[in-house]
């Protein structure tokens, strides 16, 4: 496990499941800025809010030209269904195999909540440049307005 990844590195390749059951890369996002966030689980308090906040600035992503991207170990079935439930518009993936993006950026580890030590997503978000650089990075993230300083950072980056 790395987390050695931060602002100017080159963001590792990778290659996720989509809930349509097809794939993204680091490829498709090339030639744009993205914004890559991490989250615990689907249909968790802090990880809905986050998705929504997310989903309800897209426009405001596309036209400030950054693509989003939700990371999760969720699988594509439970994605399709938390973006049923709370009609999310935002682009999910799914980091389910072991030694994945997550693994490789440190983004998934040690956890604890409520006294129990358990290994689990830390919410992150990453902004990339349109060469798959890194931006800026956001480790251990509040959910409260971070979409919004997420979408100010991308557009004056």
């Amino acid at each position: 496990m790395s987390d050695s990844f931060g602002e100017g590195d080159a963001f590792p390749d990778f290659s996720m499941e989509t809930p349509d059951g097809g794939t993204v890369t680091k490829a498709d996002l090339a030639g744009r800025k993205a914004v890559i966030y991490f989250y615990p689980k689907d249909n968790t308090p802090g990880c809905t809010t986050e998705a929504k906040d997310f989903s309800a600035l897209k426009a405001d992503f596309e036209q400030a030209g950054v693509r989003l991207l939700g990371v999760s170990k969720d699988s594509a079935k439970k994605h399709q269904n938390f973006i049923a439930k709370h009609d999310l518009t935002v682009d999910l993936a799914t980091d389910a195999q072991e030694g994945g993006l997550s693994d490789a950026l440190g983004v998934w580890g040690e956890k604890q909540n409520y006294g129990r030590t358990y290994m689990g997503m830390i919410r992150s978000t990453y902004l990339l440049d349109g060469d798959g650089r890194i931006l800026r990075v956001w480790p251990k993230v509040r959910v409260k307005g971070h979409a919004e300083d997420v979408l100010e950072a991308a557009r004056s980056a």
